[in-house]
């Protein structure tokens, strides 16, 4: 379905460019204290409860007041892109000892066929839904990224590929189990896809989560990296709504090797706030991003992003990126009214 659908009421401007965020942001250093004293038995669990619901408020405001239009709630309940499932997931276990070593020692171990009944991330969009009258994404690890960061010490899958599939299969469980509570935007995160391009295998998970995928639930696919040579374009082929990529690091692919010659059938969401700098940009350079942006992707098919998450960043430099993305939005939908901006 189109970006259209999120353009807010009385929205000022005749063209509509989507702002949204990746998913994660800073968490509030008290919140770490606050699981501090949840372990050392001080705190129960309705206070740790109460203070995860008080930092999601926290993000939403933020990101409300940036301006921007898909929220999310910052994925502040989560110890770990990766970790936070293993306890959603039998057969997949966080390993005290460090597992079996290995870069990837510190994540969880495959340790019997993978299996789930329960909601992994419902209640936490119902939550973020509830404080806030804007839309709100979910993003949930993609299985890719669950499989090749995992530690593999089960015969039940012979390989990466196999653990993957099984894998979608959960996440396309938990897709439909969102479809059913509302939520309107859903991405998968595939950082690993970024690092080690499978695209056979990247669309076979892909397919088995769209197709537990609501017809209209907005679905796609996040990919980290800034270098997407092995990717691209056959991504754009893949059965999603959008494809977001990281385009605004020192680094980054030029937009030309992504999307010359490409007819797009999907939206594309473009990083134009560089989350690896601390340093916060003038709008002015975010507005030169989005407009070299629009040169390749037509208006109606762009979604304006940081690069990545924003958790490595301070709250004092994650939210004013974001206020600069939303003013930067903005301020490039006015010109594209005036005609002063060329595009796709």
């Amino acid at each position: 379905m189109p970006t259209e659908q999120f353009r807010p009421a009385g929205h000022e401007h005749e063209h509509f460019l989507l702002t949204t965020v990746v998913g994660s942001f800073p968490q509030p250093e008290w919140l770490g204290r606050v699981r501090e004293l949840a372990d050392d038995g001080e705190f129960d669990a309705d206070d740790l409860a109460e203070a995860n619901d008080d930092a999601v408020r926290a993000v939403v405001n933020e990101h409300e007041r940036a301006g921007i239009d898909v929220l999310a709630d910052g994925e502040v309940r989560r110890t770990g892109m990766v970790e936070h499932f293993a306890q959603f997931v039998d057969g997949y276990e966080l390993d005290d000892d460090g597992g079996s070593g290995g870069w990837n020692r510190n994540m969880p171990s495959v340790v019997d066929a993978v299996s789930t009944a329960r909601p992994w991330l419902v209640e936490d969009y119902e939550f973020a839904a509830s404080v806030s009258d804007r839309p709100v994404k979910t993003t949930i690890t993609g299985p890719f990224t669950l499989a090749s960061f995992s530690q593999l010490e089960s015969d039940d899958y012979a390989g990466v590929e196999e653990l993957a599939y099984a894998f979608a299969d959960l996440v396309a469980d938990e897709v439909a189990r969102l479809g059913e509570a509302g939520a309107p935007y859903v991405q998968i995160d595939e950082p690993a896809l970024g690092m080690s391009p499978h695209d056979d295998i990247a669309r076979e998970c892909v397919s088995r989560i769209d197709d537990a995928a609501p017809g209209e639930m907005y679905f796609g696919m996040h990919v980290c990296s800034g270098n997407y040579e092995n990717l691209t374009p056959q991504v754009f082929d893949f059965p999603l709504d959008f494809v977001d990529l990281e385009l605004a690091s020192d680094g980054a692919d030029d937009l030309a090797d992504i999307f010359e010659g490409v007819d797009l059938g999907v939206d594309v969401g473009v990083g134009v706030v560089d989350t690896q700098d601390k340093a916060v940009e003038e709008v002015g350079t975010v507005v030169d991003r989005i407009a070299a942006a629009l040169e390749w992707v037509p208006p109606e098919r762009l979604i304006l992003a940081p690069d990545c998450g924003m958790k490595p960043l301070t709250r004092a430099s994650a939210s004013g990126k974001l206020r600069v993305l939303g003013e930067a939005a903005r301020e490039a939908e006015a010109a594209l009214d005036a005609g002063e901006i060329d595009h796709a």
